[in-house]
């Protein structure tokens, strides 16, 4: 796909830029919070995974702050050791982790530094961490090019767990081909996608290749292509280019996987860096919705903010969403109507889980809002596998049945709440 300048020159030693100060807070929290919930079970005691960064550079800046790569090697090995102290106090067996990293970027200078730079932490876990066991697999190619030979090891090794890392700033745009392929290959797959948008843009206005992408677009989506193109998104407000350009890479994009994040990094200035999440498990979504709601402000999202996030036109409606209180309020209000309203469009009950599997595919909101507002609403009760009715919010299971109650207060598929 369409090409960038590549600005990160490592051997001078790169500028950590804000964006991707803000991208790596998130991937921090996010993978910490990951092994977490991959590592809950009190009967376990081995996870397996492995982390592919498809454009890793050196991986340190020139202020000595980690790059993507190192990042995730810390992290895991502080995560474990969260991890193994919580299981100490609970007087259950320590966990295991065994780590695949792979790390690939077609810049071999830089894939040198990253060795070098790898080297000491590698030791320092092998000679401190013996719960943790981790090999290093380097490459130096165009992703699109070695993701066939990754994909190869990847099942020799027999991983089900796999976390693509796919910053390609300064490089060709990932192939969404390739994002469906690791969907489809692991059951257990997430992405992370940076890109820019206006690289994206052009790409699609000039490339002759992407005439049939272009030509199978719905009208609706080559209406808000031909909004952001050129001249005509110059035009546009900034709010109302934010919401126009997620609408499109939503579209373009939700093919890749069953859940998808849209989201900009937050910049005032004008949103052009986006970081994408893509994943199989609404538990995963749910987490990461969550680990946005803890970063308020580091990404962007302007729409709707109940279940239906993108169901509206950025024209005459839809607000800014920055993930903090303010906009948490605001999505109780819409996640007032929009639960029960759900519930009814499937019949009159769901398993939580159920309503997990379909209301995670397009909400920004938190866990905790959708789980308060269920237990709100009047014309919704919770009932548990023993037919018992939950009263705290914070007791919902994915086994229990959401119900529309007998006697409604409103008939949510026509009527509106006045809270």
């Amino acid at each position: 796909m369409a090409k960038v300048i590549n600005k990160y020159k490592w051997a001078e030693g790169a500028k950590l830029d804000e964006h991707s100060k803000k991208k790596h807070k998130i991937l921090k929290e996010y993978f910490t919070e990951y092994l977490k919930t991959r590592c809950i079970l009190p009967q376990q005691e081995k996870f397996r995974l492995a982390i592919i960064d498809g454009f890793s550079g050196a991986g340190i800046y020139e202020c000595g702050s980690y790059g993507s790569p190192l990042l995730f090697v810390q992290t895991l090995k502080d995560a474990l050791n969260e991890i193994n102290i919580g299981r100490t106090a609970q007087g259950l067996r320590l966990m295991d982790i065994e780590c695949t990293f792979i790390f690939n970027d077609k810049n071999k200078p830089a894939m040198e530094q990253l060795k070098k730079n790898v080297a000491p932490l590698h030791a320092e876990i092998n000679q401190n961490e013996k719960h943790l066991h981790i090999r290093f697999e380097y490459f130096s190619k165009k992703f699109d090019q070695v993701f066939p030979e990754i994909k190869r090891m990847l099942q020799t090794l027999k991983y089900g767990n796999v976390i693509f890392n796919l910053d390609q700033c300064g490089h060709s745009l990932v192939n969404p081909e390739v994002i469906r392929e690791i969907m489809r290959s692991w059951g257990s797959a997430e992405v992370f996608l940076t890109f820019l948008i206006g690289p994206l843009l052009t790409y699609l206005s000039t490339n002759q290749d992407n005439d049939k992408v272009l030509a199978k677009m719905p009208d609706v989506q080559k209406k808000v292509f031909s909004l952001l193109s050129g001249d005509a998104g110059k035009l546009l407000s900034k709010e109302e280019y934010l919401g126009y350009a997620e609408k499109f890479v939503y579209d373009y994009l939700k093919a890749c996987a069953p859940y998808v994040s849209p989201f900009s990094i937050n910049n005032p200035d004008g949103w052009r860096y986006w970081f994408m999440h893509f994943a199989n498990s609404p538990r995963a979504r749910q987490v990461y919705n969550n680990v946005q709601h803890a970063n308020s402000s580091l990404q962007a999202h302007f729409g709707r903010s109940g279940l239906h996030m993108l169901s509206y036109d950025p024209k005459h409606e839809g607000q800014l969403y920055l993930f903090d209180s303010s906009s948490r309020e605001r999505a109780k209000k819409d996640l007032y109507d929009d639960i029960p309203r759900l519930i009814s469009q499937h019949g009159d009950a769901l398993t939580v889980e159920e309503f997990y599997s379909i209301s995670y595919s397009e909400t920004a909101a938190h866990s905790d809002d959708i789980h308060e507002m269920i237990i709100e609403n009047p014309d919704v009760e919770v009932i548990t596998p023993k037919n018992h009715e939950r009263r705290k919010a914070n007791t919902i299971k994915p086994t229990d049945i959401l119900k529309i109650k007998d006697q409604k207060s409103m008939f949510p598929l026509f009527k509106k709440s006045k809270r």
